[in-house]
């Protein structure tokens, strides 16, 4: 079992595909979307013009907070038909609420049977997924569906309680989990501490979400570095949204999450909303394809990432997508410099005496942005380790935050919050129009 046929078929067939798709799409939300049926009137959009790809531009984009200004506009569906609902939170503060019906429950299971696959998970296999699959969230039931589409085993353990997940891991065997890749470092930890011979369990694999493992050039980021030189198993990155309702994973030449056609239309935008030539960063614009509920039409993710458009060595032709750079509304401007949050996770993740940390973004009394770093630390505190840890900082992104060292467990409860599905590394506190705080 490889996958589906289209995402190994040139790249011109592939492109008339999504176009025919597109056309299919456009109909629907013209006859069902409330929400785009205002956009076209006000914009003049007649979408029996809107025929290629490129005429996506005609367009305007779909945001965050039109989501949360008209979330129940967006519904095409009555709500008889509704089988399940998801929560997200969005940058206005207010929650946005997804709905699936049974035909998109159906879609989502096909989307993560296509990627577990390609990240080499089979029928034979057992996959034990330390993520949620209550609170609301999209991750979870996504995970489950798809590995009983595919006919893997599953071991529903949730997230957290390292040692309910090693004493899981020897009673049932599993091959597989499915985890956040920091969450990999706690159980290792857990397992050393309490003399579990972790790199001869049943683990071979580990599906991960929520945070990078590679760079741009996809060797391992330092967090990927610090998790293969503790255990050598095979490790895939995976990139999704609740919004997307997609996922792109890794096959196991770990060259950038794979595409599948079917599903999504991607563009790659600049901040001023024009496509970026190949081989540039810019903000990914998505086209849902195939969701009956809730479909998007360009709508602007906020993640800045690469597309590739080479053949992969897997045999796929479709595109692939480069790891996340950063989120639009993280830009950080720190001392005349530019940065996003994953060049200061990267110095964290591979200072050796760093147990965990939450980084804190603030204006300062001038108003620019104030960047402070709470380090809980693997040994005592002093003032060696303030200096190294802000040398650390300088010789990686030329500048030094502020560094506050806090007790490891208080880091921990900030990192997993009764309600995230993945850690809180990231507070912006910074205030916008609508005097917002902002978690990551």
């Amino acid at each position: 079992m490889k996958g589906a046929e289209i995402e190994y078929k040139p790249i011109g067939e592939i492109k008339r595909f999504q176009e025919e798709k597109l056309c299919e799409a456009l109909l629907y939300l013209s006859l069902h979307s409330p929400f785009y049926q205002r956009m076209f009137r006000e914009y003049g959009i007649d979408i029996r013009k809107i025929r290629t790809l490129e005429d996506l531009q005609q367009i305007p984009f779909t945001g965050k907070k039109d989501l949360q200004r008209h979330n129940d506009d967006f519904l095409c569906v009555s709500r008889e038909k509704v089988i399940d609902y998801i929560t997200t939170s969005g940058t206005l503060g207010d929650p946005i609420t997804f709905t699936m019906t049974d035909k998109d429950l159906d879609r989502l299971a096909y989307n993560e049977k296509l990627s577990f696959l390609c990240a080499g998970v089979q029928p034979t296999d057992i996959v034990q997924l330390m993520t949620t699959i209550d609170k609301r969230f999209m991750a979870g039931l996504a995970y489950f569906l798809g590995l009983r589409k595919l006919g893997a085993g599953v071991i529903r353990v949730g997230n957290g309680i390292p040692e309910l997940q090693w004493d899981t891991i020897y009673r049932i065997r599993p091959d597989t989990i499915m985890c956040v890749p920091s969450f990999i470092l706690r159980i290792i930890e857990y397992a050393e501490e309490n003399g579990i011979d972790y790199r001869n369990s049943s683990i071979k694999k580990v599906v991960c979400i929520g945070e990078s493992l590679r760079e741009q050039d996809f060797s391992f980021n330092l967090l990927g570095q610090r998790i293969k030189a503790k255990w050598d198993v095979d490790l895939y990155s995976t990139y999704a949204s609740t919004e997307m309702a997609t996922t792109f994973a890794e096959c196991e030449y770990g060259c950038g999450g794979h595409h599948h056609p079917e599903l999504i239309i991607c563009e790659l935008v600049d901040e001023n909303g024009a496509l970026v030539e190949e081989g540039a960063i810019g903000e990914l614009v998505i086209t849902t394809l195939g969701v009956e509920s809730m479909p998007l039409l360009r709508f602007k993710t906020g993640d800045l990432v690469g597309i590739h458009t080479a053949p992969c060595r897997c045999g796929r032709t479709s595109m692939r997508v480069s790891p996340v750079v950063g989120r639009t509304n993280h830009m950080i401007k720190f001392k005349g410099t530019t940065l996003y949050p994953p060049a200061l996770f990267d110095v964290l993740d591979y200072t050796p005496y760093v147990d965990n940390y939450v980084v804190k973004i603030d204006y300062n009394d001038n108003g620019t942005d104030n960047i402070t770093v709470l380090a809980g630390l693997r040994q005592p505190f002093t003032d060696d380790v303030v200096k190294d840890l802000k040398d650390r900082f300088r010789a990686k992104i030329r500048v030094a935050p502020e560094i506050v060292i806090c007790p490891v467990e208080d880091i921990r409860k900030i990192n997993f919050p009764d309600m995230s599905r993945k850690p809180v590394k990231f507070i912006d506190n910074r205030k916008n129009n609508h005097h917002e705080k902002r978690k990551v």
